[in-house]
């Protein structure tokens, strides 16, 4: 049996899950064969949660959240199943466990596949965003989703990215609002009034931002409901299976 590893940056991401305390780098059951490390934002946060996940004893990593447009085709909301992770090279996802979760969730909403670029901060801008995906041909971006692929890669144990919408191509958080946010996605109140009242982030923005996240998280719950808490990870065992049948002929 797959016990699969979810990793997660933000609590806003983890709670599509269930509604639980999430903290940074606890690792929760969720039901039979899932696990989650909630790991907070940048890749070496990642990359240690996915390590921990691994000496846990889980046999598959998943890298689950949100993720920037690259692509001004994409809208908040739209679910990026990638076929590989660019980070400098192409690292590889499991296509069968991909391709899986895409057939139990075309219907349900806006897939698309392609690369998955990674960022070492977040896009802050339209220029950023499209540098990037002119340098890497990827169609979004994440932070973590690199540094958890390369974990499973150096394990030799699946690994996928389910990244949903969060900002369009034509919109980003501005770098004043980025001081108000913790690394676990949670707001310091204070500090974000403080922004307000000297007009340094306009009203607008947040409820852009907001708009974002309820889409990206609309669509993240979906795959939850619809995939399961295991994210149709019996696609791997078919595919185990399959590998063994065609090495006893």
């Amino acid at each position: 049996m797959n016990v699969i590893g979810v990793v997660s940056a933000l609590k806003s991401e983890a709670s599509c899950f269930m509604n639980l305390r999430f903290p940074i780098y606890r690792i929760v059951n969720l039901g039979e064969n899932t696990r989650l490390c909630l790991s907070s934002m940048g890749s070496n946060a990642a990359h240690g949660a996915a390590l921990k996940l691994h000496e846990y004893g889980v046999n598959a990593l998943v890298s689950f959240g949100v993720a920037a447009a690259l692509d001004d085709k994409l809208t908040p909301g739209d679910l990026v199943l990638p076929e590989s992770v660019v980070d400098g090279e192409h690292l590889p996802v499991n296509l069968e466990w991909r391709n899986q979760l895409e057939r139990l969730l075309s219907s349900h909403l806006t897939i698309v596949g392609g690369s998955l670029a990674s960022c070492p901060e977040p896009l802050t801008s339209r220029q950023a965003k499209l540098a990037l995906g002119e340098a890497t041909g990827a169609c979004a971006a994440d932070m973590e989703s690199a540094a958890i692929a390369r974990v499973a890669a150096n394990a030799g144990i699946p690994f996928i990215a389910i990244r949903a919408i969060v900002d369009p191509i034509y919109f980003s958080p501005p770098d004043a609002l980025l001081s108000a946010v913790y690394p676990d996605g949670g707001v310091d109140f204070i500090r974000l009034i403080s922004l307000l009242i000297n007009r340094s982030v306009p009203p607008k923005t947040l409820v852009h931002l907001a708009m974002g996240m309820h889409a990206a998280r609309s669509t993240l719950t979906k795959v939850v409901q619809t995939a399961g808490m295991a994210l149709a990870s019996g696609a791997i065992n078919n595919q185990n299976e399959n590998d063994r049948e065609a090495s006893s002929r």
